[in-house]
C-alpha cells in the first residue's frame, strides 16, 4: 500500500508540474520577454483583429537586411555588441551602441522611433533583447537579423 500511495503521489505531483506549466503559458513559441533593464518597462503583447498575437519586431534573414540597406535610404544599422567586438570586426556602416548602454542612450543616439532599425550582435541573442528594448521605448520599424557570425556579406575590421 505504501507502494501504492507512493507512486500516486508522484503521478499527481507530475500532472500538476505539467498542467502548471501548460496553464502558466510556457511555450517555444511564444515571445520571450526583455532582459530586466532598469527604466524600461517590458513590451505587452498586443492582438491583432484575427486574434494572432501582433508582433513586436520582426526577425529577417542576411539576405532581406542586406536587400534593405542597398534599396532603401534611412535604415539604421544597428550593432549592439561590446566595442572590442566591434572593432575586431564589424558590418559596413553599423553604428555601435552596446545592448547595456541601449536603454540610456537610444533616444539621443536614434532619434527618429520610426526609421527602419537593423539590429545584429554576433550570434542573436542580444539582437533580439535589444530589439524588445528599443520596442519597450517606443520604436516602430524594428528588424533583428540575428548574428554577424551568419552574415555572408563583407565585413570591415
Amino acid at each position: 500500500m505504501n507502494r501504492r500511495a507512493a507512486l500516486l503521489a508522484a503521478q499527481v505531483l507530475l500532472a500538476t508540474l505539467v498542467l502548471g506549466a501548460c496553464a502558466a503559458g510556457f511555450s517555444k513559441n511564444e515571445p520571450t520577454a526583455p532582459p530586466d533593464v532598469p527604466g524600461v518597462s517590458p513590451p505587452g503583447l498586443g492582438t491583432q483583429q484575427d486574434g494572432e498575437p501582433e508582433r513586436l519586431y520582426q526577425k529577417i534573414s542576411a539576405e532581406e537586411a542586406y536587400g534593405m540597406l542597398k534599396g532603401e535610404g534611412g535604415v539604421i544599422l544597428l550593432d549592439v555588441r561590446t566595442p572590442e567586438e566591434y572593432e575586431a570586426a564589424h558590418i559596413p556602416a553599423a553604428l555601435l551602441l552596446p545592448v547595456d548602454e541601449l536603454p540610456a542612450r537610444a533616444e539621443e543616439t536614434l532619434p527618429d522611433k520610426d526609421a527602419p532599425i537593423l539590429i545584429y550582435c554576433r550570434s542573436g541573442v542580444r539582437s533580439a533583447n535589444a530589439a524588445n528594448i528599443l520596442i519597450s521605448l517606443g520604436y516602430a520599424n524594428v528588424y533583428d537579423i540575428g548574428g554577424i557570425i551568419d552574415w555572408p556579406y563583407e565585413t570591415e575590421p
